[in-house]
């Protein structure tokens, strides 16, 4: 492919999100909700649209895809511990909505820290998703630059794609916040739809069609298709993958914060039916995908170029192409973009907010748009390094976040749970997950994300019997949502800030 092409259809792509970006700007209001949650009031097709562009970023068509061309069918059955996981949307979702409405709670770490009645708390799960974060955002990065990378030659070199894909995440999350994310989502999202939908017609009539393409695929490669797959997938190895991504919709707070943002639970049941249906049909994609590279170039020495190998070897048309790179840039600057604005809500909120305890929400809200070029360089340093697999590292970074799940948990349904508790749980689960991730040991053979979860939920059971229990936030959420009544009226509950 000429790199002239892909720079013509990256720099188009370029100027209509920004033309985009730059509209929504227009229609933003004052204040940290409007800022960051798009003012509460997002349609139920828009949060569906923005929520699958968001979550299926570069890990789908880049990470997933190299996954099954590196493990098999294990791949399709990780995503779909994903997809399953889903069913905590549907339990938690009205929930972390009523409570959202009702208290004008700007981050799932303000929420926590306010039910548990615990600056402190909001001001550790902020810094430890910062850590944990930041990486994640490097992974699409990462995928962007490989993309570009393999489409041109190296006539693009990869930090080059890090570089504009930095850029462009930045520009697009500062213009408008979340509104300008969800608008340029709903398009990045039918793009990838529709661009991955034609690839993969495309490849499997060039490979003899469907039939031919499963009678080679299970000839040269039949392991691929079989449990456990060819020797990368063994039963610790798909926990510690799949544990993380379960618990994914609630445990990652660029992913919960979303669940504030329908304008009414009827929009919040589109966003999340929109959202299986829409994941579903990528996945299957995505793993069709990484088997149609595998048949086709069975001996890349790094997985993760399988996508860059298809797009450029001439069995898709050139515009296909540029279009499916479309598909994929935008969906990784889409989770970038999220978790800038996910972290620089938790810097200005939870940690100048309650750092510096006479901040206005307006000066608030301009710290955490000063914030965030600086996470977003933090970002592609860490991009620069070129760590593993994209979907393992991806992984990573989820299993450092699924140690809030029991303080999550507990604020919704223990009343027995206490501020103690939730602090030691997600200390004591990331330091665990840090000290192994970065020593390499996985004592019996299980991830980091196990273990991490388990002292976490460990932690949070003891230090609550031991100690006091959150009773007045408990007290003040029972009355919302044992109430049935909409939190979005003013008689509705009062709302403390944390002590």
């Amino acid at each position: 492919m000429q790199t002239s092409h892909v720079l013509w259809g990256l720099g188009l792509y370029i100027v209509v999100g920004t033309v985009i970006a730059w509209v929504a700007r227009q229609q933003v209001g004052g204040g940290m909700s409007e800022y960051f949650l798009a003012g509460r009031r997002m349609g139920g097709v828009v949060a569906a649209l923005t929520y699958s562009a968001t979550t299926f970023s570069a890990f789908m068509m880049i990470g997933l895809a190299g996954l099954t061309y590196r493990g098999g069918v294990g791949a399709l059955g990780f995503e779909l511990i994903y997809l399953s996981g889903l069913s905590l949307v549907v339990f938690f979702g009205p929930r972390f909505w009523r409570v959202g409405h009702a208290f004008d709670y700007v981050t799932p770490a303000e929420m926590l820290g306010d039910r548990y009645g615990s600056r402190a708390l909001a001001v550790l799960i902020a810094f430890a998703s910062c850590i944990f974060l930041i990486p994640y955002s490097a992974v699409q990065l990462m995928g962007i630059g490989y993309l570009l990378e393999g489409l041109t030659g190296g006539d693009v070199p990869f930090m080059a794609g890090v570089m504009i894909a930095t850029v462009v995440a930045v520009i697009w999350a500062y213009l408008a916040g979340m509104r300008s994310v969800a608008w340029t989502d709903s398009l990045q999202a039918v793009v990838m739809m529709i661009s991955a939908s034609a690839v993969v017609f495309l490849v499997v009539r060039s490979l003899g069609g469907i039939s031919a393409f499963a009678a080679t695929l299970e000839r040269d490669h039949g392991p691929w298709l079989a449990v456990p797959g060819p020797g990368y997938f063994d039963l610790s190895t798909f926990i510690g993958l799949s544990l993380p991504w379960f618990f994914f919709s609630i445990s990652n707070p660029q992913v919960s914060q979303r669940l504030f943002v329908p304008r009414s639970l009827r929009s919040m049941r589109v966003m999340v039916l929109g959202f299986l249906i829409f994941g579903f049909i990528y996945t299957l994609l995505s793993i069709i995908w990484g088997y149609s590279a595998l048949v086709l170039f069975p001996d890349l020495e790094n997985p993760d170029l399988a996508t860059p190998t298809l797009l450029s070897s001439g069995i898709v048309p050139a515009l296909l192409a540029i279009l499916v790179m479309v598909g994929i840039t935008a969906a990784a600057i889409s989770t970038v973009d999220s978790i800038l604005l996910t972290l620089s809500s938790m810097v200005s909120r939870d940690l100048y907010g309650h750092v510096v305890r006479s901040g206005t929400e307006r000066q608030q809200l301009l710290a955490g748009r000063l914030v965030v070029p600086l996470i977003a360089l933090l970002a592609l340093l860490f991009a620069r390094l070129r760590l593993d697999l994209i979907a393992v590292l991806s992984v990573a970074s989820s299993a450092g976040l699924l140690v809030m799940v029991p303080a999550i948990v507990g604020a919704f349904f223990w009343r027995r749970s206490s501020a103690a508790g939730a602090i030691w749980s997600v200390a004591t689960g990331s330091l665990v997950v840090l000290a192994m991730q970065f020593s390499g040991w996985h004592p019996y053979g299980q991830w980091p994300g196990v273990w991490g979860l388990v002292a976490a939920t460990a932690s949070f059971l003891a230090i609550s019997r031991l100690t006091r229990p959150a009773e007045e936030g408990a007290r003040r959420w029972k009355a919302v949502l044992g109430s049935g009544a909409d939190p979005r009226e003013p008689s509705s509950a009062e709302s403390p800030r944390t002590a």
